[in-house]
């Protein structure tokens, strides 16, 4: 009557990049993985009771939950060795007297104690389950709260796949740490003490030869664990790779079609999963080394134990009799049994460690910025934006921006154009406060945004990305998610001001319409209509139009350039744009390139100049 597990034993997916004859060194892996640039966790140790702690603090507001836990543990814990001590007390003591009397009320009382002990079981295991649960969610929730506060920086350098993969896989491995590894481990721990005292008790002589396999067991965790330490991480690391290759593969499906790039995508992925499955195959292999011969040397020390033991049954000068060796050997049987259990709660906790690294390493990422303590809400925004002398990068030694200064008047329209890469999107970027400048800085109404606070000014901000993006839902959500009160009344309005109104209802479903998946249901030109839409109904002080119709025909930019302009008075607008004739109405153009502004000034002085901006102009036939 052994301690079992709750949850089936197996190992999670997780991986790194191919081992074929066995675990790399911890050396050679960070080398690998920082060639690849990938998340470095070679210093990081396995078993960490920093770890174990940080995630026990994630279960104090399920206290009483806890408690109730514990005592059922250690109540798990002394039955199974006290049921494993009465088996012998009854063929002591009434069967081998005869009594069948008393042996009816002891076989009753030891079955009413047994059925007691799975009692016990059950809520040790619906506790656990439950407690397991709770801190999952507590954590996968908090993982979400953390990345909504982190900034753009951190985004750009992470692969949409990674993120998922600790969300779930990561996440799910210490769910199994949590509600398995822990409370089983603690029951077999406590059975083999209840097992080795009354073993004490009962012949300490005989007991001093179970302990002798104490050195060996000592000496096979500590060489096994190191392997299956690394192996375990390499899993993960390679898990990681292709749940990132796997979204990739999925948000691009439409270019890996379109250039028929099938086969080749297809070989990669399945070199990655080859990969995968060599580390599987390496933890496997020292996994299936490390379990039989655990057992191997229960089952000796058990056959030892039945020869000597029995030698004192027969021989005069010891006191043990018939029933005391059964008892005995039951008890030692127990004692063993939880080995192998705890060498498959071993492989779980390395792996339970590594999620619990990887997610307390999320939970830990600071923003490249924060607000200070104390930030700037002013009363009102006139929407004044000037970047004074701005230096900004990416990466080091490699600068977007390089001296930057530009002025937008409170109500201008300020149209900033260049060739691809010339920094007009991280000049948005900086007005919306998704990043700070090295140098310089960007002023808002005069304030500094390293002063203002950020709620606050995307509170005053409207953004029409180049990329739109449409949430799951109906367009009418998708309109009003920046405004979740509008009414539908209200964002009929929207539409009409936008004279797009009629396009939005003749599509099935109306406003009701589901839009799929990032929009999937819809064209690029509706989409970009009810991104429109969405920046109106949220009524800006500042918006930024970020190639905002470029996905839109010919004609339907024609009959919306009046509602653009009807949305664009009265607030600072920042018009980013290839096609120049959305630019006629501009108050000013800033033309820039190579991460400086070449020139600026009024559309008709600048065609006049002959200069970049004339040049893009006759490149366009405008």
């Amino acid at each position: 009557m052994k301690e079992r597990d709750s949850t089936k034993w197996g190992r999670p997916d997780p991986t790194a990049k191919p081992v074929v004859a066995g675990i790399v060194d911890g050396q050679t892996l960070s080398k690998v993985r920082a060639a690849r640039g990938d998340e470095d966790e070679s210093a990081q140790v396995p078993l960490s009771f920093r770890l174990i702690r940080r995630l026990l603090g994630f279960t104090g507001v399920y206290r009483r939950k806890m408690i109730g836990l514990f005592i059922s543990v250690g109540a798990r814990a002394i039955q199974l060795p006290v049921l494993a001590w009465a088996i012998g007390a009854i063929i002591n003591g009434p069967i081998a007297r005869g009594d069948l009397g008393q042996l009816a009320w002891s076989v009753g009382a030891f079955t009413a104690f047994a059925f007691f002990t799975e009692l016990t079981f059950r809520y040790r295991i619906k506790w656990a389950l439950e407690i397991g649960e709770a801190v999952i969610h507590d954590l996968r929730s908090a993982m979400f709260r953390h990345w909504l506060g982190l900034t753009m920086g951190y985004f750009n350098r992470q692969p949409v796949g990674r993120l998922i993969s600790r969300l779930t896989g990561d996440a799910e491995n210490v769910r199994v740490g949590v509600q398995n590894v822990l409370f089983v481990s603690l029951v077999s721990a406590g059975q083999m003490i209840g097992c080795a005292v009354l073993m004490v008790i009962e012949d300490w002589r005989l007991f001093l030869l179970v302990l002798g396999i104490a050195p060996v067991i000592w000496g096979l965790n500590l060489y096994f664990r190191k392997r299956l330490s690394e192996a375990y991480r390499c899993q993960s690391d390679s898990f990681s790779r292709i749940t990132a290759t796997m979204a990739e593969s999925v948000s691009g499906i439409r270019v890996t079609q379109s250039f028929s790039r099938e086969r080749v995508n297809a070989d990669h992925f399945r070199a990655l999963v080859e990969d995968h499955a060599r580390y599987n195959l390496v933890a496997a292999r020292a996994t299936g080394t490390f379990l039989p011969l655990l057992e191997l040397n229960g089952q000796l020390f058990m056959a030892l134990l039945v020869v000597i033991g029995g030698g004192h049954v027969l021989d005069p000068a010891h006191s043990m009799d018939l029933g005391s060796m059964v008892q005995f050997f039951f008890l030692a049987g127990l004692f063993f049994s939880p080995i192998t259990i705890l060498g498959n709660m071993f492989n779980e906790a390395l792996t339970a460690m590594a999620g619990a690294e990887r997610v307390f390493a999320i939970l830990d990422t600071q923003p490249d910025w924060q607000d200070k303590p104390d930030p700037v809400t002013p009363a009102t925004l006139a929407g004044r934006v000037e970047l004074r002398d701005v230096t900004f990068s990416y990466q080091a030694d490699r600068p977007v921006l390089r001296g930057v200064s530009l002025t937008a008047e409170a109500g201008q329209c300020v149209a900033i154009v260049g060739a691809t890469g010339s920094g007009k999107s991280t000049v948005a970027g900086l007005i919306a406060k998704f990043y700070l400048p090295e140098s310089g800085a960007v002023l808002i109404d005069g304030i500094d945004t390293r002063d203002i606070s950020s709620p606050w000014l995307h509170a005053h901000l409207g953004i029409v990305p180049q990329q739109n993006h449409l949430f799951a839902g109906t367009i009418l959500e998708n309109i009003r998610v920046v405004k979740p009160g509008a009414t539908r009344d209200e964002v009929r309005a929207a539409l009409a001001k936008l004279d797009c109104l009629e396009t939005i209802e003749s599509i099935a479903g109306g406003l009701d319409a589901e839009v799929g998946e990032r929009g999937s249901g819809l064209s690029l030109g509706q989409r970009q209509l009810i991104c429109f839409a969405r920046a109106l109904i949220a009524d800006p002080r500042i918006l930024i139009l970020d190639e905002a119709t470029s996905a839109i025909d010919p004609l339907t930019e024609a009959r919306t350039q009046k509602a653009m302009r009807l949305l664009m008075a009265g607030r600072t607008s920042f018009v980013l744009a290839h096609r120049l004739s959305t630019l006629r109405h501009a108050d000013q153009v800033v033309v820039m390139g190579d991460g400086m502004v070449l020139e600026q000034g009024e559309p008709g002085e600048l065609l006049e100049s002959g200069g970049a901006f004339a040049e893009l102009w006759g490149r366009a036939g405008g």
